[in-house]
């Protein structure tokens, strides 16, 4: 199955949450049925990251959002361990420094956009302006109404200069959601994730699904798509998610660059140095034996 088809949002398309079942597993019925697809695509993902990066004319800018305990985190694990460390980078985009508030919404966001034959992982990001300065009221409507426009302009310029966008809405029940806040409660070792708005946030689950919803509605375009990822089950969203990125980024038509040596040259010296190093390794062997046959006399 085609994951970008089935979960894209489509331009203008107005998004019905409450109509996506967040259990949807399609044909796959368990996490070890799934799990060879899985480990295909992630093969997939490694391989095409490198090509990014040899290629160096492209870039990918992975979205991540999700209400609470979404699993954005797990994600980034997940999937995203397929790819080399050197060419891939995290950035999550919390509560606004000072510094941050005293410029545009986006002066923030800019800079960490990834660079030529790059892979830039948001976990969070550019969107909480208008989703959660929308549903706590930080800002009128006239204000966070007008950002969506800004917002496409901003992810057209980076479709327009080389960067491919995809934005992934990580879709969670709020049973799932209680689930998930219990075996952190069950767990010490991920006592640190809990907050103490856990409980505040959830009560307006309402209020964001709208914002969600809209901003969605507002921003998927053909340039930058919005999928909705059914996610209750964590082995089907990375399932989703690692052919929604591997199809992209074979979609953009990655190659290595040309040589820019004499190959014929350099195998030459390759076997001349090669020849030397045989002799240098009979010379030491030699050498070895002759003092091992001193100190035994």
């Amino acid at each position: 199955m085609d994951y970008r088809k089935k979960f894209v949002v489509e331009p203008g398309k107005k998004v019905r949450l409450r109509k996506i079942d967040p259990a949807y597993t399609g044909k796959h019925v368990s996490h070890e049925q799934a799990r060879p697809k899985i480990q295909e695509h992630l093969e997939r993902l490694s391989k095409l990251q490198y090509l990014l990066y040899a290629d160096g004319n492209q870039s990918l800018l992975v979205v991540l959002q999700a209400l609470d305990a979404g699993g954005k985190d797990g994600v980034v694990r997940h999937v995203f361990n397929a790819m080399n460390p050197q060419g891939t980078a995290v950035f999550g985009f919390k509560q606004p420094s000072k510094v941050e508030l005293a410029h545009d919404f986006l002066w923030r966001v800019h800079p960490r956009t990834p660079g030529k034959g790059e892979v830039v992982i948001f976990n969070r990001s550019h969107y909480e302006d208008v989703l959660v300065v929308r549903v706590h009221k930080i800002v009128p409507k006239s204000v966070w109404s007008e950002r969506y426009e800004l917002i496409n302009g901003f992810e057209k310029t980076l479709h327009e200069s080389g960067t491919r966008i995809v934005k992934l809405y990580l879709h969670i029940s709020p049973e799932e959601q209680l689930a998930r806040f219990h075996e952190r409660l069950l767990d010490p070792g991920r006592h640190w994730k809990i907050s103490d708005t856990d409980y505040t946030e959830r009560e307006l689950w309402p209020d964001y699904v709208e914002a969600f919803e809209d901003a969605m509605e507002q921003t998927s375009t053909k340039y930058a798509p919005w999928y909705v990822i059914p996610s209750n089950h964590k082995w089907f969203r990375d399932l989703a998610i690692s052919q929604i990125i591997a199809d992209t980024l074979e979609e953009m038509g990655l190659k290595l660059p040309p040589t820019q040596v004499d190959i014929a040259a350099i195998r030459r010296q390759y076997h001349a140095a090669a020849v030397e190093q045989a002799r240098r390794d009979h010379r030491g062997a030699k050498r070895t034996r002759q003092a091992k046959a001193t100190t035994r006399n």
